[in-house]
């Protein structure tokens, strides 16, 4: 019998094995495919090949399915069908049934929200108006620089402590105490839900965090944390009282526990609870539902889904979240008592109360007041708008305050953290909330200044400008695109980077790790020949070495042998080929004469955009500051009226922002779209695209979870459906994507429809079908298409090429289709 069992297991293997065979042969338009012949090796496919290879897979219903990581742990058709025969000792869970997608949105509601949005807006902008004017009639009645500064300090103490008080008011007046529910996006309860997230998003508290203070105003919205808990994350939850948090937590930076799920056109709250002694690590997403045990542990670049909990005790990685034996918990404790942490917080709020505010207004206040030459441009009811000397005078104010900024800027970032780094020393254990805390939280708030890595980043002019603020980057190799315009860092004195390195957005080198008592600052090294793509966060010990391809939102590893010349995809990550023939077509251009005379002529080119938006960013700033000075020579800045206008002057200067950008971004694409490219990063439509994603898109974060978004896309060539609620989302490539009716965008999603690996750009389309979702942090590749209805979970890397059916529920780095629990 088991003979038998074996050759009929053996046949059914190699039937398999034929069907697979006459499917990628279709996928690469061959005649054949030899069943031992290496994907990559061999046929010279690529992962966008093998997307779609996977996407027909599944379309079969004689064929398993197969996955991208069942693709590269199994490189040939024979290995693969048999993989796919094995059978586990225990049967998988079976898929989530498909979700038909959600009913139509009520347009009459979703027209109703964004007037009541809008008339709490200008309301906001209307008080913060008169509070400007008031504040600014009673310091200008002071007399002498003393009366000026206590002035100050009382108007910018109050209006700081009103800044925090209103959204814990909003919160217990308009919510009370959050309570598992679930609504519908666009109804009054979500206006509620929103006043409250936006007042949150708006107050000066997110600058506190990683102080205690920070933890004393969670308390005060209702989360219950025990002591000695130490909040790294600027993302604030919003149903604090289902948070629960136990005494000696850590929760590092950039960790997503917001408290609620935009799901299906509805808002879902739920729980999240962390026990005692818990580590959260960074880029890390906590999903409704999810619970870590007393000394659990969850890494870097994770993930919990709904229901997902940690037993105590217990370390988990991954997206979704599995077991490691990785103590993420690596610097000793330290004696960190009660009265260190409330003495910290005291200092802090006195130095913001005492001198930060004060100076800021005051100080404002007396540039406006002693500079003779903008007498002219503050004199009220001077109508001065028709003379041609009001117009130059503001135009070289503007012009010097823009200059001065920028230049004031980069003297700061590079001179004043080196000398607060002499204060520190690498390897060395402090305790929290100290001095060389403050140290090491100054260094990183300044060195982290995003400004000058927008100006330089995606160019040559990156590398000296990193090497300015301490990076070490050894013999670089200069490709004129080693790093992107986000890179991020806990202290740019410890970060070193191989020769002929490639960084994409959004790296953050984790070189400072926390206890919950203690910290310390440690050098991390990434090596040479690599190439990092989009949202990695690498830590310290991390185990890549020389020749490494990381991809986009990896988990770097901290176990096992250092990887050297191979890829690495997914959380937790597997082994892909370090390049394919696809992205070596181009290297020809990447050596020799040929490099140096592209490289020079993209040099060229890149300081033409740098110096162009310096231009749009200071006429941006010019034509503000004239609107602000017309307001004020038209009317006058004080009483009733002039504090009216100077909220109504709040609401025009952000329409007039969007506008201006929109503008620009319109007039670099000549009101064309973008078509979808394959081409070496020395070719100049590189360049030129280059160009948009420097175009500033901050702004946009104003109108998360508003009609208004849409809008704005729209005016940016999105082609967006009705009624879509976008929580939050971001789009690189506007003209390339599609998003269809009823759609919901999770916060800190991605739609970003293009790819960069090593010297070879790729952009596609991305269609996203009526009523699908994104899950927070989810991140939708290039060449993707979302069948009406489909789900994709939080933390999710929708690969490149993939095709989701409709109404299916998708999830995991790479996302594959999830099982029920």
């Amino acid at each position: 019998m088991n003979g038998t069992a074996r050759v009929n297991g053996t046949a059914e293997v190699h039937g398999t094995a034929q069907v697979l065979a006459e499917v990628l042969a279709g996928v690469v338009k061959t005649d054949q495919v030899p069943l031992d012949s290496h994907f990559f090796d061999d046929l010279g496919a690529n992962s966008l090949v093998m997307a779609q290879f996977c996407a027909r897979v599944r379309k079969r219903d004689d064929l398993p399915s197969v996955s991208m990581r069942d693709v590269y742990g199994h490189p040939t058709i024979r290995s693969l069908a048999a993989a796919l025969a094995e059978v586990p000792a225990t049967a998988p869970a079976p898929a989530r049934p498909a979700e038909p997608p959600p009913p139509p949105g009520s347009t009459a509601r979703y027209v109703l929200c964004g007037g009541l949005q809008f008339l709490v807006f200008a309301a906001y902008c209307f008080g913060a108006g008169l509070a400007m004017a008031a504040g600014y009639s009673w310091i200008s009645a002071g007399d002498g620089l003393l009366s000026v500064y206590l002035r100050s300090l009382v108007f910018g103490g109050a209006l700081f402590l009103a800044l925090c008080t209103l959204p814990v008011v909003a919160k217990w007046v308009l919510v009370g105490r959050w309570k598992e529910t679930e609504f519908p996006v666009w109804s009054l309860a979500y206006v509620r839900f929103w006043l409250v997230k936006a007042l949150l998003h708006a107050n000066p508290m997110v600058l506190f965090a990683g102080n205690p203070l920070y933890v004393l105003y969670l308390r005060a919205l209702g989360a219950r944390i025990g002591p000695g808990v130490t909040i790294l994350s600027h993302s604030v939850p919003v149903a604090t009282d289902l948070l629960t948090v136990g005494a000696g937590t850590v929760i590092r930076k950039d960790s997503l526990f917001l408290g609620y799920r935009a799901h299906a056109g509805r808002i879902r709250t739920g729980p999240v609870t962390l026990g005692r002694d818990v580590f959260v690590g960074e880029k890390t997403v906590l999903d409704i539902g999810t619970s870590i045990g007393d000394g659990g542990q969850l890494g870097h670049s994770s993930a919990l889904y709904d229901g997902a909990a940690i037993p105590a005790g217990e370390r988990r990685h991954g997206s979704p979240a599995r077991p490691t034996d990785v103590d993420h918990i690596r610097v000793p404790a330290a004696r960190c008592t009660t009265a260190r942490r409330a003495g910290y917080g005291l200092v802090a709020l006195l130095q913001t109360l005492l001198v930060y505010v004060p100076l800021g207004i005051g100080g404002t206040f007396l540039v406006m007041d002693l500079v003779p030459a903008l007498d002219p441009l503050l004199e009220p009811d001077a109508k001065e708008l028709a003379s041609a000397a009001f117009y130059a005078q503001a135009l070289v104010l503007s012009l010097a305050l823009f200059t001065g900024s920028v230049v004031v800027g980069l003297v700061t970032v590079t001179v004043l953290p080196r000398l607060l780094n002499l204060t520190l020393k690498a390897d060395r254990v402090y305790p929290l909330y100290g001095f060389h805390y403050s140290v090491q939280r100054a260094i990183a708030r300044m060195t982290n200044l995003k400004f000058f890595k927008w100006l330089c980043g995606d160019s040559s002019y990156i590398v000296p400008y990193l090497r300015s603020i301490g990076y070490d980057l050894s013999q670089v190799e200069q490709t004129g695109s080693n790093f992107g315009t986000e890179v991020s860092h806990e202290t740019p004195y410890l970060a070193t980077v191989g020769s002929g390195t490639m960084v994409a957005d959004g790296l953050s080198i984790l070189n400072a790790e926390y206890s919950s008592t203690s910290f310390r600052v440690s050098r991390v090294t990434i090596g040479g020949h690599n190439f990092l793509g989009n949202h990695i966060a690498y830590p310290v010990g991390g185990r890549t070495g020389d020749n490494c391809l990381l991809a986009t939102k990896v988990l770097v590893p901290l176990d096992g042998e250092v990887r050297e010349g191979v890829g690495l995809l997914g959380s937790p990550p597997f082994e892909i080929p370090r390049t394919v023939e696809r992205d070596t077509r181009f290297d020809h251009l990447r050596e020799g004469d040929e490099l140096r005379r592209r490289l020079s002529a993209k040099n060229r080119f890149n300081a033409r955009s740098m110096a162009l938006f310096l231009f749009v960013r200071w006429l941006h700033w010019f034509v503000l500051t004239l609107l602000g000075f017309a307001v004020v020579d038209l009317y006058g800045g004080q009483g009733a009226f002039g504090g009216l206008l100077i909220g109504g002057y709040l609401m025009a200067g952000l329409a007039l922002t969007v506008g201006y950008y929109v503008l620009v971004e319109r007039l670099i694409t000549r009101f064309r779209p973008l078509r979808p490219q394959l081409c070496s990063i020395y070719e100049p439509y590189f360049w030129w695209h280059e160009r948009l994603w420097k175009v500033p898109d901050g702004q946009l974060k104003v109108f998360n979870g508003t009609p208004f978004k849409n809008v704005v896309w729209r005016l940016m060539g999105v082609r967006i459906g009705h009624r879509v609620f976008d929580d939050g989302v971001a789009i690189t490539e506007r003209t390339l994507t599609a998003i269809g009716d009823d759609c919901t965008l999770g916060a800190h999603s991605k739609v970003q429809a293009h790819s960069q690996e090593d010297g070879t750009f790729k952009s596609d389309h991305i269609v996203i079908g009526d009523g699908c979702t994104l899950g927070a942090g989810a991140l939708v590749h290039y060449g993707v298409q979302m069948g009406d209805g489909a789900v994709l979970g939080p933390d999710s890397f929708l690969m490149k090429g993939e095709e989701m059916p409709s109404g299916a529920h998708w999830g995991g780095n790479p996302a594959v289709a999830l099982r029920r629990a």
